[in-house]
């Protein structure tokens, strides 16, 4: 019986990097944990008054032009909430853990 093929198969099996599993963001969002978010076109008081004051209201981004208006972010535990002229523009789940994945960029 040969043994060295056999043994040069576990050797070869011995090197190759162990799984272990990742936690995407994209599984996360797919699963419905029963959380309500703030809606698109959403004001910023009804925000506030429905889902409380944020952690943490992050400085304005842009507005350096009038084509670009001021983009204002409201961090929540869970999710970070995007302003846009007073509205709800979109909502954003916030990283878990530091082993979450976020999606890939796209290709360009």
């Amino acid at each position: 019986m040969p043994r060295l093929p056999i043994l040069a198969a576990c050797g070869l099996l011995l090197m190759l990097p162990r799984a272990h599993a990742d936690v995407l963001l994209a599984e996360r969002i797919k699963q419905k944990d029963g959380t309500t978010k703030p809606t698109r076109g959403t004001r910023m008081a009804e925000v506030e008054r429905h889902f409380g004051a944020p952690q943490s209201r992050l400085d304005p981004r842009g507005g350096q032009k009038r084509q670009w208006p001021t983009i204002e972010r409201w961090v929540y535990p869970a999710y970070t909430v995007y302003f846009e002229r007073g509205k709800v523009i979109d909502v954003v789940l916030n990283q878990a853990s530091p082993n979450e994945l976020p999606p890939k960029p796209p290709i360009r």
